[in-house]
């Protein structure tokens, strides 16, 4: 048996194996508690994020893009969120990535999603994206609970609302962008309302068609409305062709009766200054302006004639004047 001396001397032993091993445990300890010190007293935050800092478990700051600094050893706690990202959410249908080369489009399992009501009491299967962007981190994580949903929820019951406001017509053909652009209203409205530091950026129909049992009458109604268009389209083609042309030739009637009248016009108040002139004239010397009135006309009825013989009253006869012979011996006379 051992003795209480060896007993003593293991203890002894013992101690100066603790007092050896001491002197490293404690600078090993020194040692892990700075390195974690050093590891956990910064943050990065990339360019498309933002970073929500949560001190003691309250709200601390929001940091930008860059290295931080922040209280060591989960005092602070960071939660970053991809602000600059465009994110979306697809109703009625899903694109899935596949293996990074094209987006696979699904819209199996959906319709609950996108069969709606019109208007006119129709049915119809819209399909539809919003894209959205978080403008304020903390709203959004820490306003709901489940903002994702939300936002879903939200976008849901909006597009039934304004789809609910228009005809089957309408939310097929033209009135599309007017949908989209309400749409993208009224949501942002509602998040504004709650809060929840979401921005819309857009809201985009994708495919809106009939429900599949009503689809060939569908199909058969729109080709008469196409058809009727049609019609319209060429009644309209022929009335911009003649209309036009009917009033231009009216336009010319009018401007050439116009210059007509002007010209009549135009004409006496002529005749009536030169009759003014004319008896001013007459006025003053009636014998010489009554002469001279008979020459001007007489001048102005034989001015024309080529051939003229004046015969005076009293002359009983006329003899011809022999001015020589023709080609066959007999003479002419003129």
């Amino acid at each position: 048996m051992p003795s209480p001396d060896d007993f003593v001397n293991d203890i002894e032993r013992m101690k100066q194996d603790f007092k050896k091993a001491m002197r490293f445990i404690v600078p090993g300890i020194g040692v892990l508690i700075l390195v974690g010190f050093l590891l956990t007293s910064y943050y990065t935050v990339e360019p498309d994020e933002e970073a929500v800092v949560i001190r003691f478990g309250a709200y601390h700051t929001t940091a930008q893009p860059g290295l931080h600094f922040k209280l060591p050893f989960g005092v602070d706690e960071v939660i970053k969120v991809k602000t600059r990202q465009v994110l979306q959410a697809e109703f009625g249908y899903r694109t899935r990535d596949t293996q990074g080369r094209r987006s696979e489009y699904s819209k199996r399992d959906y319709k609950d999603e996108s069969l709606m009501l019109t208007g006119d009491l129709n049915v119809a299967d819209v399909e539809w994206a919003v894209q959205y962007q978080i403008a304020d981190p903390f709203k959004f994580i820490f306003q709901t609970s489940e903002p994702v949903r939300n936002i879903r929820d939200v976008s849901e019951s909006i597009m039934r609302r304004v789809v609910g406001d228009r005809s089957v017509g309408q939310i097929l053909t033209t009135g599309r962008v007017e949908i989209n652009d309400e749409a993208k209203v009224l949501m942002q409205e509602v998040f504004e309302r709650y809060d929840m530091g979401v921005m819309i950026v857009s809201v985009r129909l994708q495919d809106v068609n009939p429900p599949d049992r009503v689809k060939p009458s569908f199909n058969e109604v729109n080709a008469a409305k196409q058809e009727q268009e049609t019609v319209i389209n060429q009644a309209e083609e022929q009335y911009n062709k003649i209309i036009p042309e009917a009033r231009g030739k009216a336009e010319q009637s009018i401007s050439e009766a116009e210059g007509f009248a002007e010209r009549v016009v135009n004409r006496a108040l002529g005749d009536v200054q030169r009759f003014e002139a004319l008896l001013k004239e007459y006025q003053r010397a009636p014998t010489i302006t009554r002469k001279r009135m008979y020459l001007e006309t007489m001048e102005n009825i034989f001015k024309d004639f080529k051939n003229l013989t004046l015969v005076d009253p009293d002359i009983k006869g006329l003899l011809p004047v022999y001015k020589g012979l023709d080609s066959m011996g007999k003479g002419s006379n003129k």
